[in-house]
């Protein structure tokens, strides 16, 4: 099925785009398939803020960049990451989740025995590692064509109410939707995410995005076309990264893991 192809290569741009702009008629597929997905009630609590202007681009990435500085630098990053990092193969192999720590940007892997001990710390601030990722960063971003913000109505999103579980999860449906359009349509995309782990970063953007009180913010994406040679990865029908359906399928109740499947 050409669907099940499409979401096999689904994954997320590490890397940079090219410089072309995202035309128009791609512009209007991403927000038309996001626009497709369900939510509760057909409440379509989701709104996007569509961003080409490069001035605020650039004022995005710098923000990005400086937070993951922060957050490299100060260790909350690895602090609260730490469980999600994979420092062999066969490691990956058993847990079949998180990130295998030899694919971190290269100015990471001299530190892989001590990323997570003070001494480690100290060691990649004196030698300017977190400035010198959080540079990488906000490259990345700015050289990205295409933003795209993500925002919830407050009059669904209701902190402490159930509306509130019904417009997250629509919103995801919403971007799952953004997502698989883009390896159609040969472009990558990627979650802005440092600005959230940096106290008092994410407003800036609220504050230059000029998002209304009647709004939340939920989160900034980066987009752009891909090179050729990205655009169709070699499937990996063996690849470690994805737990086995019998490490989080249950059959008839959640006693009985699901038996038969891991090796489709």
């Amino acid at each position: 099925m050409d669907f099940l192809d499409v979401m096999r290569r689904r994954k997320t741009t590490n890397g940079p785009f090219l410089p072309d702009r995202v035309s128009d008629e791609h512009q209007r597929l991403l927000i038309e398939a996001a626009s497709r997905a369900p939510s509760q009630l057909n409440s379509q609590p989701w709104r996007f803020v569509v961003i080409e202007d490069r001035a605020t681009i650039e004022q995005i990435a710098e923000i990005s960049g400086t937070s993951m500085t922060t957050a490299m630098s100060n260790g909350t990053f690895f602090e609260r990451y730490k469980p999600y990092f994979r420092f062999s193969q066969a490691e990956m192999e058993e847990k079949r989740d998180g990130m295998l720590f030899d694919r971190m940007p290269a100015p990471l892997r001299p530190f892989t025995s001590q990323a997570f001990t003070p001494n480690g710390q100290r060691l990649m601030n004196l030698l300017h590692v977190p400035k010198t990722l959080g540079e990488q960063n906000r490259k990345l971003v700015a050289g990205s064509p295409l933003l795209i913000g993500v925002m919830l109505d407050r009059g669904e999103y209701r902190q402490g109410e159930l509306s509130s579980f019904y417009s997250v999860f629509s919103m995801g449906a919403a971007m799952e939707n953004v997502w698989l359009t883009t390896v159609e349509l040969g472009m990558g995309i990627q979650f802005i995410s440092f600005p959230m782990e940096v106290p008092g970063q994410w407003d800036r953007i609220v504050s230059l995005l000029r998002v209304p009180d009647e709004l939340e913010l939920m989160a900034v994406y980066r987009l752009g076309y891909l090179p050729e040679i990205s655009r169709r990865p070699t499937i990996d029908w063996t690849s470690h990264e994805r737990k086995r359906p019998s490490q989080f399928v249950f059959r008839e109740t959640c006693e009985a893991p699901q038996q038969g499947w891991d090796a489709s």
